[in-house]
């Protein structure tokens, strides 16, 4: 389906001249002459792109208003602001308030097509990720039976109705971020941003940058974390790594609610609910001065500790079960056959926790959801055998830092070979033996790269 391009400029010349440009590539174009035209075609149907002139025929309203109007209805539709009457302040405003380019009028057709290019594959990218983002938002619970997740469930439920700054304590990959996430959703503040900041995997010098956001000579602004948290609830993660003078700045923001950018000297207030989290103890870091104990008692109000899952193994069966459902739907397979009873799921020392069951559930999700309960077993012996486990945890964890898209076909690539190589290549068994048509598996073969088989 062809793109949708609303241009809105009162100049008929340039309303035609960029119509024209963009029909040639075969984008589907509307057109508004004046403020009142733009907004019932904004209206109407959002496009897929706004490119938007600041001047319209109104004195007190233009095309920024325009700009507001397409972000509050959807944040994620591009807009690029022209103008033959450029400031810098209303570059600075546009881009502030979200437009994705900001052109001088004249500009040439090759400018325009580049810029509307970038726009549109930046839309679909901020798209798909936003889908991925909701799906595993809203779909994924905080599961289990055990004594531990039980307590953190009731003090989920109980900071509903608070606004207390919460401490979530943990080792890596045992659920600190979903229950951040669902803190925020049960809170009066779930329709605003909740936003998150990995102190761990920031560079030493970008801390206040990433935070406090940064004023420009340009008059460019790059807003911070706490800015965009505005409203809403900000989690640092790893907030132990932040530097021991930057934490003097954070506990600043957390008595006034205001701060000023790198460079700036306006007050920026804002109004957020901090939930930080910590695979360390900073009690300990407290005591060797690592980490400033006033800030310590600022965030630590309501302490939250989820425990490895190693220590509450009655939980996996109930994970794995609620994994194969949520994943099999996602990546549109059959759900797998796994054996509850396979003593490797139990005696496992699970370093990466519930992050590294959930991967292991995903692989076999893609690969083996047509196999028997045997072949999975041997699977996950293979997977989770010590000898190898350093091996298979670093292979999990890269299928898990990689988009859905690409570690799907990773997989999907790896099990049809898997499968052809057992039948000696014969497309009709692997096909009957997968649940696939012959033709369809065809396709699939084409689409993964994998040639040469008759």
């Amino acid at each position: 389906m062809h793109k949708e391009i609303l241009v809105i400029d009162d100049n008929p010349d340039i309303r035609l001249l960029v119509s024209n440009i963009l029909k040639e590539k075969n984008f589907n174009v509307r057109t508004a002459a004046n403020y009142d035209q733009a907004v019932f075609e904004i209206n109407k149907k959002l496009p897929d792109l706004a490119i938007i002139d600041i001047k319209l025929d109104k004195v007190d309203k233009d095309g920024i208003d325009l700009l507001k109007l397409v972000s509050k209805k959807n944040k994620l539709v591009p807009v690029i602001m022209i103008s033959g009457h450029a400031t810098v302040q209303n570059a600075v405003e546009a881009t502030k308030l979200g437009a994705y380019e900001f052109i001088e009028k004249p500009f040439s057709k090759e400018k325009i097509l580049n810029y509307v290019k970038r726009a549109i594959e930046s839309f679909e990218l901020k798209k798909e990720k936003d889908i991925i983002e909701n799906k595993l938002f809203h779909s994924f619970e905080l599961i289990g039976k055990s004594p531990s997740i039980m307590k953190v469930k009731k003090i989920i439920d109980k900071l509903s109705t608070s606004e207390s700054r919460v401490m979530i304590y943990g080792p890596t990959g045992v659920g600190k971020e979903l229950v951040a996430r669902k803190i925020h959703k049960n809170s009066s503040r779930s329709k605003e941003p909740f936003i998150i900041i990995n102190a761990s995997l920031l560079r030493e010098n970008t801390y206040e940058k990433e935070l406090f956001g940064e004023e420009f000579e340009d008059g460019n602004i790059s807003v911070g974390a706490l800015e965009r948290a505005n409203k809403g609830t900000l989690l640092i993660d790893e907030v132990s790594e932040i530097p021991y003078e930057t934490q003097a700045n954070v506990l600043r923001v957390l008595i006034d609610q205001k701060f000023k950018r790198l460079n700036g000297s306006k007050d920026i207030h804002v109004n957020i609910r901090l939930i930080s989290s910590t695979s360390k103890d900073l009690n300990n870091l407290v005591r060797v001065n690592q980490f400033r104990e006033d800030l310590y008692h600022r965030l630590n109000v309501m302490p939250i500790e989820l425990t490895p899952l190693n220590s509450r193994t009655e939980d996996i069966p109930l994970l794995i079960e609620y994994f194969k459902e949520k994943l099999s739907e996602i990546n549109g397979v059959q759900q797998p056959k796994i054996d509850m009873e396979n003593d490797n799921l139990y005696t496992y020392d699970w370093p990466g926790n519930v992050r590294e069951l959930r991967n292991l559930v995903e692989r076999i999700t893609i690969l083996s959801s047509n196999e028997t309960k045997a072949d999975i077993n041997r699977l996950i012996e293979d997977i989770l055998n010590p000898s190898s486990a350093s091996n298979n945890r670093n292979l999990l964890e890269k299928s898990f830092t990689s988009p859905l898209k690409e570690a799907r076909e990773h997989f999907e690539k790896e099990y049809l070979l898997t499968q052809l190589k057992k039948n000696h290549g014969n497309i009709s068994k692997t096909a009957d033996f997968i649940g696939m048509e012959r033709s369809a598996l065809h396709r699939k073969l084409k689409s993964l790269g994998i040639k040469g088989i008759n």
